[in-house]
């Protein structure tokens, strides 16, 4: 089982906004500021999601589990509103789920999924 992940970002502030904007609908809310560093993100009552402040950083990938389509859907209009690029709009995966992707500030790919009977 993860503990957390940490996502290095360059600009903590606009990326703070950005996370705050796409998580709500998932059910994260900021419980850890570090300003200019550090802000971790609370699910229920884990602080699970990190964003850290780094000069050089590298892409990665970030899934979020969703409880249904409507956060999916949620989390990909928050995105794209905070500034996000579409990279995948919410709809059905063969194969996978229910997901959406997309593109962050820095170009992390982050997605939200729900996975729903009849997933392969």
């Amino acid at each position: 089982m993860l503990e957390h992940v940490s996502v290095p970002v360059k600009s903590y502030e606009r990326s703070k906004a950005f996370y705050l904007a796409v998580l709500q609908p998932l059910g994260y809310v900021l419980q850890r500021a570090y300003p200019p560093e550090a802000a971790g993100f609370m699910e229920g009552n884990h602080t699970s999601f990190w964003i850290s402040r780094r000069r050089k950083i590298a892409k990665i990938h970030v899934a979020f589990l969703a409880k249904n389509r409507k956060q999916v859907q949620g989390f990909y209009d928050a995105a794209i509103k905070a500034g996000g690029k579409d990279n995948g709009k919410p709809g059905r995966r063969k194969g996978y789920g229910y997901a959406a992707f997309v593109f962050d500030p820095d170009g992390h790919n982050i997605e939200a999924v729900h996975f729903e009977k009849g997933d392969d």
